[in-house]
Formats: C-alpha cells, structure tokens, sequence
C-alpha cells in the first residue's frame, strides 16, 4: 500500500497546525520543548553532505570607508569594493556613518517587538505579501523542503510618502524610521562605488534605479535545543541588487565560499555587504551572488536585519539586462534580460532557491 500521500498530508497539516498559532519558532520555544518539530528537521542526506565541507578559517573582507571623500583613499576604496565583489561577493563595512547608538537602538527594538505579548504580535501576523507590514515564520514555510528556525519582521519602504506612516509597529516605530534613512543614504553611496567599481559612472546604478526603495527583513533566531538538525536560513543567495545587514553579536552567518563554509563573525558597529541576483546578472556576471546560510545556535536569540534594495518592484515593465557598457564580443551577455515583476513574482512562488538565478535568467 502507498502511504506517500499520507505522509504528506501529515507534513502539509503539521504545517498549518504550526502557522495557524501565529506564535513563530519563539511560541514553540516559550512551550518548553526539548525536541525540535519534524517540519524543522533536514533531510538525512543533507545533513551528511554537511560533513563533507571543510570549515574555513579565514576572514571576509573588511573595508574603511573613512576618508571616502579624498581622492586617494577614494580611489584605493572603489578597488578593495571591486575586489571583494567580484571574489567573495561580500564584505563588511567600517565608518559607514551610521552610529553604533542607532545600530544597537535597531537591533534592541527588533527584539523588544519579537518579545512583546504574543497577542499584539498577531496583529501583524500574514502571509499578505502586498501588506506593508508583515511578521510570520518562513515566508516560504508552505513551498520550501525544511522550515527553517527563524521568526521575520518584513517592513517595505517601497514609496517615499510612507517613510512617517502610523502603520509601522509602535514598539519599534521610531528606531525603524532613523535607520531606514540612514541605511538608504549608505545603500546610495555605496551603489556609486559599485558604478565606479565596474568602471563606469559614479550615477550608473542609481540611474537604473537599482536604490529605488528597500525592505527589511527582520530576523529574530531562538535559542534552538537540536541545533545540529535544522538551520536558520536555508542555503541561498538574495533577490536584488544589494542587501546591507546589522546583526547582534551571536554568529550564525556563513558564506559559502571556495568550496567551503566561512563563518562572518560578527564586528560591533560593522555592517555586511553582499552583492544579490540582480547586480550579478546587470554585471554580466562581473560581481559574484554569493551562496549563503545561518545556522541554528544553542545561544540565543540571534537578530539581524537585512536591508534589501531590489529595484522599483510595484512599478510595470520595468526590465533589467546585462549593462550594455559591459557587454563586448569578447564579453557577450551571459543573462537574458528579465521583467522584475515576473523576476519577483516567480522568486516569492518557488521560495528560497539556490539555484535561482541560473534556472531562470540564464541567457
């Protein structure tokens, strides 16, 4: 007899018994459970593939952006940007210009919302992507193979009318607004490097509207009690153009790199960088999105907040292609252009995916 069927039913039941409690992983956590839930748990073949990587020793790079604005340093800084986003298509900034007071106000305020009343979290709690507002447990929790042991804070600033709206959670309204305008200021200079970086002008990127907008993602990751079995962010490499990432002190963060896991320790007041999709496939493959994950951790709870600049996505017909300055004979167009809302809509259908770039923008 095929009890397959069956199996997955008990899967896909088990999975909206967890997502009907609108608790997330910290409701399972507040429980007392010793053992993590079946829907947590990866595959056995996943998790002996693991042991097969060799775990790096080494160091992502870290660049100072101090002194930008001289001439010297500015042009030593576009270099170390190039180098970095063309190897490990990640690097962590120092004197970026946001205060360690406004990064460590975020950080607190993502994790008072996390650890407020479960009731006034439910507020908030949707699978609506077109909500502004939205707190769930793995956005892909119904499409991806292993749920992963996060709970998520999305907060859009897609439209610049919104930037004072009352909609934002009132626990952490404040410290959002302060450093959502912070951290665009420091997504703009940074896309110039990036322009400069591929040898073309400072304006390039921000021309194509490649700053148009961001999200957060707000992560809070428990204390998990099986850590070994399940993950926090499943291998993956992100959507857009750029993500700029503040994270708490307990590591988690690992790049997939050479063949191998790095860790990203964490740097108070640093801020990691790392190059998306989207800036690989305008690149012509120039600048590497790399492949990363966070792992689970006895310690806990782990916060970090993913800024993600993916272009104008609510606006139609809005396409992006391999930057015709990159292209050449001898460097003809690797990806085939792409409409982004499509791009978008197809990322949020397949979830988490790490080999998405290739399987649909491949030229």
């Amino acid at each position: 007899m095929d009890t397959s069927g069956a199996q997955e039913y008990d899967r896909l039941q088990e999975l909206k018994t967890f997502d009907e409690t609108k608790a997330g992983v910290k409701g399972l956590v507040d429980s007392g459970l010793q053992k993590i839930p079946k829907i947590f748990v990866r595959p056995a073949e996943e998790l002996a593939k693991d042991l097969n990587y060799k775990k790096a020793q080494i160091e992502v790079p870290v660049i100072d952006l101090g002194d930008l604005e001289k001439t010297h340093r500015h042009k030593q800084i576009v270099e170390e940007v190039r180098i970095a986003s063309e190897t490990w298509g990640f690097f962590r900034v120092v004197n970026h210009g946001i205060s360690l007071n406004v990064l460590d106000e975020m950080l607190d305020a993502i994790q008072k919302f996390n650890e407020q009343d479960v009731d006034e979290k439910k507020k908030y709690y949707t699978r609506d992507n077109m909500r502004r507002v939205r707190f769930n447990s793995n956005f892909d929790l119904f499409a991806s193979r292993t749920a992963s042991w996060r709970d998520s804070l999305a907060i859009s600033f897609l439209d610049p009318d919104q930037i004072n709206s009352d909609d934002l959670p009132a626990i952490c309204r404040k410290s959002v607004i302060e450093y959502s305008k912070l951290v665009n200021n420091l997504g703009n200079i940074l896309f110039g490097l990036l322009s400069e970086a591929l040898g073309l002008q400072p304006e390039y990127l921000r021309k194509m509207d490649c700053s148009d907008g961001h999200l957060f993602t707000c992560n809070y990751y428990p204390a998990c009690p099986e850590p070994d079995l399940t993950l926090g962010i499943t291998k993956h490499s992100d959507l857009g153009f750029l993500t700029i990432l503040l994270q708490n002190q307990i590591d988690g963060l690992q790049i997939f790199f050479q063949n191998q896991w790095v860790d990203v320790q964490p740097i108070r007041g640093a801020l990691v960088i790392n190059i998306g999709d989207l800036l690989q496939l305008v690149s012509n493959g120039k600048f590497t999105s790399n492949k990363h994950r966070v792992v689970a951790n006895r310690l806990g709870p782990r916060i970090s907040i993913a800024c993600f600049f993916s272009g104008p996505i609510n606006m139609d017909k809005v396409f992006y292609g391999p930057i015709k300055e990159l292209i050449s004979e001898e460097n003809p167009p690797v990806y085939k252009e792409v409409l982004l809302s499509d791009y978008m809509a197809k990322a949020f259908t397949v979830g988490v995916d790490e080999n998405f770039l290739v399987n649909y923008c491949k030229g």
